[in-house]
């Protein structure tokens, strides 16, 4: 939400620099992600003055150009070639002097002092466009005679300078989803941190507002009085629609709004200054004078403003005339009922509407207005009528007319400020710092609290209709906790903490976290990403079955709009988003649940027992291995990279690898990898990703994964035992063998033979060298492979050794027709 500190200025008294004043939000509650100085006229004119021409000769060497003198003011009357044909001895005009900047849209030049065919020039004087004024380039600008010569041009066209601050608004706080809540909130901290500089909020007047007559009665029924509380009209009849006068445009586009008329400015206006979303209707196209608020048939079609026909359902509350809709009430307007350039009469509306009535509808539709976020998140029932009033007062000061009905106000159950009691022993408790009782009072006076009783112990309050999510003494204590400063509460040189018994046969969390430590330590970074992706991922994964998506039924967004069906989508974009920025040398490990729904019509039991949840651990591994360094070559991190943290995550764990069956079977989405299989169950799957999934994220470079079914591994893990033995006393013998293979034979293979040929003595196999190439038949492979043999018992003798050695080579020749190249050696 953007707010302008020059609006916030109509409110109060307050001048101090804006770096201070984004503090002070960002203190209060209401954080400061950005600002921004902006300017109504881009470069604010800056070294343009107004200067009076002088003289005028004709250019000796150019028949359209003109020589004139220009008196700015200064020391020096400035010679300028002028190109006008309406320059003239006499007038007053702008002058942009040697270095000033001038703006094209886009492009900008810088006003030098030059020779223009001969004749020297020291500045411009300036067209409309050339300032960015307007769109006139016919001729010079001529001002008002009165101008001052040498005045800066920045004041004589009152140019603004303004500070936008972007604020990360939180969904609770409605009441500060305007310039006068954002105000309120100042109020508060400027006199909590400048005592002596009272300030006051200034609420604008609308005492001078009076009903002129009654001529244009529109009725207004509300059929729905649960989705609109409140719902109030009036019309005003003899209005001009044309474009607004300057300083409503430039406080509209300092927060990014397009100026479209006076009318929808005011309306706009009013909405951002109170936080009161308005709608204005020609009031001579609600057919039969009558405005009725209800919900029409489900699937009853309507076309809104943005020329799209859309099917509503039966939840969506509806703004009607007696015949059709007009208005998707505090969402969207319908084409054909709104303010157009021969509008002459129009009936104001100011409602107040359920908000999750507008949620849903605002969800359901993909509309996010100024409107329904306000409305949804609770606008404030009892400002309709003062919002009413106020724009009534701008209209009549900016497009003429007069009210021409009264305020037809339906408010049948009016909602009325709530009690809440707060003990000063609690204030103290849950802030954890005694504050002055006198301090707190004026806190929650600035704030717009009313204070009904005091006593020594506490107080009793009225909270005002505005804070809808202040209910409870918590909540004001948190009131009182943000205008007081969590800054400001001095942390305790003290240390509580309290003993809780956790049951030690549980790994789960335990080894969750010894994991995440591991991964941590070797250079990982933690990602926790949203449950809720879009649907649309699926249809980017072959892996993954859109039938088994969990749809959400009020999703926050499109984009949110179901569960994760695996963690790979949000890691992806978690690469995609650091790639972006030039980071990219990755690695990344996330905990996350899954969600899937099996539709299986024959499924017995419960309504839930369609749906799975289970808990995965993914990683994603891609660039450089290590930081480029004179020390040491950086290499590409590789399928064998991550195979290698596949395993010390599983050996971590106190999982036995080998009793895990390896297959090179992967899903789709892995352009080749492995997956462990336990007990005929996947319990990882990794491997390079493929490309087609790389290229709908554009990611360049290769990315690899790995999904890991965390609960089955804890279930795993549970089972296993560990058991510990003394260090073996004996050495250990080690013998190398060289020999060739066909390719299709994997270490796998040849490591598990061997470990079923000599159970006892050999302990580790290790591949540590390979070679295809020259001299070596096309369909065969050299491997160089070390045996690490050792007793429990004793020493391992020469004979020993080569009768183990003899065995193991006999199974490679057997087995896998290996021809053995080198015979083993110590």
């Amino acid at each position: 939400m953007k707010i302008s500190y020059n609006w916030l200025k109509r409110y109060i008294n307050v001048d101090i620099e804006s770096v201070k004043l984004a503090e002070l939000l960002t203190d209060c509650g209401l954080e400061v992600e950005g600002w921004e100085m902006i300017q109504s006229v881009k470069g604010a004119l800056n070294g343009v003055v107004i200067g009076e021409v002088k003289t005028k000769i004709k250019h000796p060497n150019a028949d359209k150009l003109v020589c004139t003198t220009v008196d700015v003011g200064g020391d020096h009357i400035l010679p300028i070639v002028c190109g006008a044909p309406n320059v003239e001895v006499g007038q007053k005009v702008p002058v942009a002097t040697v270095g000033t900047t001038i703006y094209l849209g886009d492009d900008s030049f810088v006003i030098k002092k030059s020779k223009i065919r001969g004749e020297v020039s020291e500045g411009m004087i300036c067209a409309e466009d050339e300032l960015g004024l307007g769109t006139e380039h016919d001729g010079i600008m001529v001002l008002n005679p009165e101008a001052k010569i040498g005045s800066l041009a920045k004041d004589y066209f009152e140019i603004e300078e303004d500070y936008v601050f972007e604020i990360g608004l939180t969904p609770n706080r409605a009441d500060a989803t305007s310039h006068i809540g954002v105000a309120r909130d100042l109020v508060a901290v400027l006199n909590h941190h400048y005592p002596t500089k009272k300030t006051n909020l200034k609420i604008p007047s609308i005492e001078n507002f009076t009903i002129e007559d009654e001529s244009r009665l529109i009725d207004i029924v509300v059929e729905d009085s649960e989705a609109c509380p409140r719902y109030t009209g009036i019309t005003i009849s003899g209005i001009e629609v044309k474009e607004s006068p300057a300083w409503l445009k430039n406080q509209l586009t300092s927060l990014g709004l397009k100026p479209i008329n006076n009318i929808v400015d005011i309306t706009n206006f009013v909405l951002f200054e109170t936080g009161q979303p308005l709608h204005a209707f020609d009031a001579d196209a609600i057919k039969g004078d009558k405005v009725t608020i209800k919900k029409l048939a489900n699937k009853t079609t309507f076309t809104t403003l943005d020329k799209i026909e859309r099917s509503l359902t039966q939840d969506d509350l509806m703004i009607c005339n007696q015949e059709n809709g007009m208005c998707i009430a505090g969402v969207f307007g319908g084409l054909g009922s709104g303010v157009t350039n021969s509008t002459k009469n129009i009936f104001l509306e100011s409602a107040y509407f359920d908000a999750s009535t507008i949620r849903k509808t605002s969800k359901h539709h993909g509309l996010q207005t100024d409107a329904s976020f306000r409305f949804e998140r609770g606008a404030d029932p009892n400002i309709t009528e003062y919002a009413l009033k106020r724009a009534c007062l701008l209209f009549q000061e900016l497009a003429g007319g007069k009210t021409s009905s009264r305020i037809i106000d339906m408010y049948p159950t009016p909602i009325e400020k709530w009690s809440v009691d707060i003990k000063y022993t609690n204030v103290d408790r849950l802030i954890g710092k005694v504050i002055d009782r006198s301090e707190i009072k004026r806190i929650l006076v600035n704030l717009g609290i009313e204070i009904t009783v005091e006593s020594d112990l506490g107080l009793s309050l009225l909270i005002p209709t505005y804070k809808v999510d202040v209910t409870r003494e918590a909540d004001v204590i948190e009131e009182i906790l943000r205008i007081y400063g969590y800054n400001n509460i001095e942390i305790s040189d003290s240390l509580n903490s309290s003993l809780s018994y956790r049951d030690a046969t549980d790994k789960k969390e335990r080894t969750q976290n010894f994991i995440a430590n591991y991964l941590s330590d070797n250079g990982f970074y933690e990602i926790i990403n949203n449950s809720l992706i879009n649907s649309k991922y699926a249809d980017k994964s072959d892996a993954i079955n859109a039938k088994n998506n969990v749809y959400v039924l009020n999703p926050v967004s499109i984009d949110l709009n179901v569960m994760r069906q695996s963690l790979l989508f949000g890691g992806l974009e978690s690469v995609v988003y650091n790639q972006n920025r030039k980071n990219t040398d990755l690695r990344f490990y996330e905990f996350g649940r899954i969600y899937a729904i099996e539709k299986d019509e024959s499924q017995q039991g419960g309504p839930l027992n369609k749906y799975t949840e289970s808990t995965h651990l993914s990683i994603l591994l891609s660039g450089k291995t290590s930081l480029e360094s004179w020390q040491q070559e950086s290499i590409n991190i590789d399928f064998f990279t991550t195979k290698f943290y596949i395993d010390q995550v599983l050996k971590r764990i106190g999982l036995n690898t080998s009793n895990l069956k390896i297959s090179n079977q992967v899903n789709e989405n892995f352009s080749f990898g492995q997956s462990y299989e336990l007990n005929n169950n996947t319990i990882v799957s990794f491997g390079l990703l493929a490309k087609k999934i790389l290229k709908q994220f554009d990611i360049k470079q290769e990315v690899f994964y790995a999904d890991f079914n965390w609960e089955l591994l804890i279930k795993a893990v549970r089972k296993a035992k560990v058991q510990f033995q003394e260090i073996n006393k004996f050495h250990e013998v080690r013998r190398d063998l060289a020999m060739l293979l066909n390719k299709e034979i994997t270490f796998e293979e040849l490591k598990k033979l061997a470990f079923q040929t000599e159970r006892k003595l050999l302990i580790a196999v290790s591949l540590f060298d390979i070679y295809e190439g020259v001299n070596i038949e096309k369909d065969k492979k050299s491997y160089a492979v070390s045996f690490i043999l050792q007793d429990q018992h004793q020493t391992l003798t020469d004979k020993i050794v080569d009768k183990v050695m003899n065995k193991i080579m006999k199974a490679f020749e057997q087995n896998l027709q290996a021809v053995i190249r080198k015979q083993p050696s110590i």
